[in-house]
């Protein structure tokens, strides 16, 4: 399952839609007021599924996540000098990006869950997200939210 991660252009908040392969709505996302980053995630039908939330007052950035209304882990960036890399604690799966911050994949330890690919020469940020199994879709959407809002929170 392919899903496209597109950050709006006109937006005063992080907004972003993200579709599926043929061009339909998936998940809307929108930035609300707070400090730190927090991003509400709605399904195409308007629901609202999940948050992500960033963590003030941490050396290294770390997101809280929420299914729902209730907290289910958190997503921390590990220290590290060349690659960034992430970790989910809920599900453990550990996040290894390439050195320019483009392409990421996320495994649970024996298997690939998904695939991240930033598309370069977009007039904001793209994503492809290429899920192994639909139902980590959600998850693997949270994950790029976090990627993305450690990025900006750091200057990249």
């Amino acid at each position: 399952m392919k899903l496209i991660f597109k950050q709006r252009l006109f937006s005063w908040l992080d907004s972003y839609d993200i579709y599926s392969e043929a061009g339909e709505t998936v998940y809307t996302v929108e930035g609300r007021l707070s400090w730190g980053h927090c991003l509400e995630i709605h399904d195409a039908a308007g629901r609202h599924v999940g948050t992500v939330k960033e963590e003030v007052l941490t050396f290294l950035p770390r997101f809280a996540i929420y299914l729902g209304g209730q907290q289910v882990g958190t997503i921390r960036k590990e220290f590290t000098f060349f690659r960034p890399s992430f970790t989910v604690d809920c599900c453990g799966w550990q996040i290894d990006g390439d050195f320019f911050q483009w392409d990421y994949a996320i495994t649970d330890g024996r298997r690939r869950v998904a695939s991240i690919s930033k598309e370069l020469l977009r007039w904001t940020d793209t994503y492809v997200i290429d899920v192994a199994d639909p139902r980590d879709a959600l998850m693997s959407l949270m994950v790029v939210l976090a990627i993305d809002a450690a990025k900006c929170s750091s200057g990249n």
